[in-house]
């Protein structure tokens, strides 16, 4: 268990503004999202049956919360990892047209996840997907929404700092957009999770896109489910990947923060392609993957925005269990509190 602890951290709000700015901070920027990307808002589930397809299967090898269902014959149910795929199948089941979709509260139990500054074993953030049309399943189309997002992201900044000013904002004019294989051709002697660090902090806030298909070296930089996000499709700048990260620099915590994972979905064609890419063919009989092979489920973009990595980022707490509620190891509390940071 590793976490970082900022040489003289001091809060930037008191326990109870710090409350206040947390709601505040929610409000603001899902209506500034939903602005944005035209969407609305929908309930979300909190758990799926498995079996289905439904549930997000992230790396492949985190373990789902699930509990069997006394009046459906002990049939086993699964908290959900993110909300990927049922979105997507809420926009066909809504018939909601292109350049609109949804938004939702995702929590979201991860049992497997190693808790540190920035992970915890409870996971909130907004789940949004957005209809989109062929002509769109490009990389310019996706960095038009990154873009889109990233305006809300400083708006939201902005009104952070207008309410609490000595809070004063960071984020750059621009966002930054890299590919994955870029990265490795920069620096080859990192690992991946190093190269993000660099570039946050050079750039401060980047897109990095490319994540999940094999790059020049022969390894991913970072693993991703098979069956939502794009990441084999060609692109017009020689790579390959319709998906990506936006990366924040976080100077409270001196290192990168993972604010959203976000891409263009998988359409029939990649869908095989990536099953089997990674050994998954038999999904082709899970519900959801039927669905989408049928033509039942519309093309779509979308992701999910961590809330409290946001609050996190934007209120300047150095560890996200001053944002959240969640469970720590005692270590972790008592050295925490030690170093003023007093975790939920």
């Amino acid at each position: 268990m590793t976490y970082y602890i900022p040489e003289g951290y001091s809060p930037q709000l008191a326990s109870e503004k710090m409350e206040q700015a947390i709601k505040m901070l929610k409000a603001v920027f899902q209506a500034e999202l939903s602005r944005q990307l035209n969407l609305r808002r929908v309930t979300a589930p909190l758990f799926v049956l498995a079996g289905t397809g439904i549930n997000d299967d992230l790396n492949g090898v985190e373990r789902p919360v699930s509990f069997p269902i006394k009046c459906m014959g002990d049939r086993k149910a699964e908290v959900i990892h993110s909300l990927a795929k049922w979105k997507r199948m809420k926009l066909g089941a809504y018939g909601i047209p292109a350049n609109y979709g949804l938004y939702t509260d995702m929590n979201a139990i991860r049992s497997d996840e190693d808790v540190d500054n920035l992970h915890s074993l409870y996971v909130d953030q907004w789940d949004w997907e957005q209809t989109i049309t062929s002509a769109d399943r490009n990389l310019e189309f996706l960095k038009a929404t990154v873009r889109k997002i990233y305006e809300a992201m400083k708006s939201t900044e902005q009104n952070v700092f207008e309410d609490y000013p000595h809070i004063t904002p960071v984020l750059p004019e621009e966002i930054t957009f890299l590919h994955t294989e870029d990265l490795l051709n920069e620096y080859p002697q990192l690992t991946p999770g190093e190269r993000e660090i660099r570039a946050a902090k050079k750039h401060k806030a980047i897109f990095l896109i490319g994540i999940g298909g094999t790059l020049s070296d022969g390894v991913i930089h970072d693993g991703r489910a098979p069956d939502y996000d794009d990441w084999t499709t060609p692109t017009t700048d020689g790579h390959k990947g319709l998906n990506g990260d936006i990366i924040l620099w976080n100077p409270v915590i001196n290192s990168a923060i993972e604010i959203s994972s976000m891409g263009i979905r998988v359409d029939r064609e990649t869908l095989l392609n990536q099953l089997k890419i990674s050994d998954c063919e038999e999904r082709v009989t899970l519900d959801f993957h039927k669905a989408l092979l049928d033509g039942s489920i519309p093309l779509s973009i979308g992701g999910g925005i961590g809330q409290s990595r946001l609050c996190m980022f934007f209120l300047r707490a150095a560890h996200i269990g001053e944002v959240q509620s969640s469970i720590w190891p005692d270590e972790m509390i008592e050295t925490c509190r030690k170093h003023n940071i007093h975790l939920k």
